[in-house]
This record gives structure tokens, sequence and C-alpha cells, in this order.
């Protein structure tokens, strides 16, 4: 005989399954909506609010979109309010504390402010916000360690401080006591250390700052790449300030004299090369390259027919007098009438002299720098050959000297 259904137990079963999709619902409809919040909290912050108004995140960006629009003229009072309900949500939401602090800043309420950032400073010490107030409150307070404390902290920190503290801290090593503790920090070696030294080469407001800076760094035993060190000595020739320029190539380069040409024999390998260097000119075609080696290096130079030109170069800054440029030349494919030839010229244009450079040996000649010339550039020119192959060659040694020394 058949046992009767329980029907009872049936329905109970059916409503603690409605029940369970029921709850699965909710779970996955709360779940879409702090997803989509989070989404939405950094480009728009109101409608994060909207999703998710119980989460202390959503409450805190919108919080600093309402102090964005106070500093512009709005609501006064909703920045802090929002940011009370953030921190009521969740204590620990550092940006809000951040919105705190800066309210009560703008509310003149220096106490209050700096009681808000001590937390925030406890909570977290990635909060760029936090740490931007902290480098201007020292800044006020004029404590140095402090301020580059903090700038520390933000650039290990924060993908953002670069773009933001990078031209800030570049422009203010103008400044000694700056420029002696930024020094000292460096001297951790920090990791942001290669990329403010690469920027501060090339974009730095203030050469003579940058040298000075670089040269500190050397006597500590920091090491400064060739392309910054040529970056910062090219942007001081550029600027007049070739003293400067030298003084710092000078402490780079060991055992340099400014009255003779430096590397006679081509043999420094350089990543990247000061006006102060041989540096080859590649132009319209003519063309050279430095080959270096543990003995001794060689220049290479070419042209096609019909061309000309500059193929390297030298700044000089050398003292008035007589001077004798020499050195060796070999495998030059040129007529005599079309060999190429050492000039020496006046930074205002004035030609201080020639010397032609012989097909295959040594050559020799004489060049005179007037006491009206303080700077100078001795260039290695390609005549304009007709023939089809054009013209190479290359030199083994070049030198430049006074001319009691060449005897």
């Amino acid at each position: 005989m058949a046992k009767p259904v329980d029907t009872r137990r049936s329905q109970r079963e059916w409503i603690v399954r409605a029940l369970f999709a029921l709850l699965v619902l909710i779970a996955g409809f709360w779940t879409v909506r702090q997803t989509l919040a989070a989404l939405s909290r950094t480009g728009d912050p109101e409608q994060a609010y909207r999703l998710a108004p119980t989460d202390g995140r959503n409450a805190a960006a919108l919080a600093q979109q309402a102090l964005a629009a106070a500093a512009a003229g709005g609501a006064r009072s909703r920045p802090r309010l929002l940011a009370q309900e953030a921190l009521r949500l969740d204590p620990t939401t550092v940006s809000a504390v951040s919105v705190y602090g800066l309210d009560a800043q703008m509310r003149e309420d220096a106490v209050g402010a700096r009681a808000a950032f001590a937390y925030a400073q406890q909570l977290s010490r990635r909060d760029l916000q936090t740490q931007l107030w902290a480098i201007e409150d020292a800044v006020g307070r004029g404590d140095i360690p402090s301020v580059l404390l903090h700038y520390d902290v933000a650039l290990r920190t924060s993908r953002r401080a670069t773009d933001i503290l990078f031209p800030v801290l570049g422009s203010a090593i103008t400044n000694p006591a700056v420029r002696a503790a930024l020094i000292r920090t460096l001297g951790s070696r920090p990791a942001w250390q290669n990329d403010f030294i690469s920027f501060v080469s090339t974009k730095g407001a203030d050469p003579e700052a940058t040298a000075a800076l670089f040269m500190g760094l050397r006597a500590h035993g920091h090491r400064i790449s060739d392309e910054a060190t040529a970056a910062v000595t090219t942007a001081l020739v550029r600027r007049g300030s070739a003293e400067t320029a030298w003084r710092y190539y000078a402490s780079v380069r060991s055992k340099v004299d400014r009255s003779r040409s430096r590397d006679p024999n081509f043999k420094l390998n350089l990543a990247e090369t000061t006006p102060f260097d041989w540096t080859p000119v590649n132009d319209d075609g003519a063309s050279a390259s430095l080959q270096s080696g543990d003995t001794g290096g060689v220049l290479n130079f070419t042209a096609p027919s019909g061309v000309g030109g500059t193929v390297l170069r030298q700044q000089q800054l050398l003292p008035p007098g007589i001077y004798r440029i020499s050195g060796v030349s070999s495998g030059i494919n040129s007529a005599e009438t079309a060999l190429p030839y050492w000039v020496l010229q006046c930074s205002d244009g004035r030609e201080l002299g020639r010397v032609t450079i012989p097909a295959q040996g040594n050559f020799s000649g004489m060049l005179t720098v007037p006491s009206s010339c303080r700077m100078q550039m001795l260039n290695l020119m390609v005549r304009s050959s007709d023939m089809i192959a054009g013209i190479s060659g290359q030199i083994s040694r070049a030198e430049l000297r006074p001319a009691q020394q060449g005897r």
C-alpha cells in the first residue's frame, strides 16, 4: 500500500529554497552594486556614493570632490560632513582624514589640521595628500630635514608624486641649504634617486645649481651617469656659463687641462659626450664615428661625393697664446686639393687658423688664440669632393696644446 505524500514537508522545502534563492539574489545584487560603486569611485564619486552609501571609501571619495568644489566657491560644510560620515563608517579611511584636515586648514584651524594629519600619518604613509600637506607644513616652519623626509616618503610610496614633486625639488636646489640636505637624503640611495638625477639634468631650472648638486653627490661617492653629465654640461655651455661648465667637467674627468685638447688617442668610451669631449657630427651625409680600445682608438670619417662639412668637434677654453695641433692620419682617399683640415674658431665666428691633414702620416700646424677670444671650437672639416666614391679616412691621434710644450 503506497505511503501518503507529506505535503507540509514539501511546502517547507519549497519555502526554504525560495528564501535561499532570494538571499542569493540579494547578495548578488549587493555585490553588483558594490562592484559598480568601486568602479565609479574615481571617475564619478557621486554615483559611487549613491550605489553604496554605507562604504566609507565612497563617502571619502565624495568628500574629496566636495572639498575641491568648496575651494572653488561651493558649499563649505559638505566636505567636513561627508568626511565625518566616512570616518563613522570606517575610522581607518585615511583619505577622509586628509579631507578633514584640509577643511580645518581652510577654516584657519591650524591645531585641528595638524591633529588630523598626524592621525593620517599614523594610519598610512602612502596617502599622497597627507605627505603634500606635511611638506607644506614643514616648509612653513622652515624645517628642511622634515621637508625632505616627507618628499622621500611621498616619492617612495606614490607613483603620482614624481610629476608633482620633481619640478618643485628641481627648483629648490638653488638654495644651498636644501641642496646640502638633499645630498644627505640621496645618501640612502632611494629608489627615485636616478630618476631625479635624470630629470634635473635635462629639465632643471638652473643648471648651475644642478652642477653644484652633482659635484656634491660625487664628493659623497655617487656616480653621475654620462648622460646626466653631458646634459648639464651642455646646458651650462649654451647658457653662456662656460667657466662653470668647465669646473664641473674637470670634477668628472680627472687630470684635464684647459690649455690643451682632451683624449688625444680617442680612448674614451662614453655613453654620451659633453661639448668638451670629442663629439662626432653626422649631418647632410657626412659622418664620423669613434672606435675606442684598451691601448688607443681611431676616428673614422666619410662623406659622399659632393658633400662636406664638420665631422668632429671639441669645445675649448684656451688661454691666449700660440698652440700646435699634431697627430696621425691614414687612408684618406682624397685629391691634394680636397684634403680635410682642422680649423679653430672663436665663439664669435672668427677663424683662428687652419691645418690641413695629409692622406697618410703625421701632421702638425700652428694656431694662435688672441686675448679677445675666451672660448673656441676645434672642428675637423671634410671638403666636398667630386670623386664618385666620396671621401673617407682615419685619424688615430690628434692633440692641441701650447706650442712650447710641443717641441
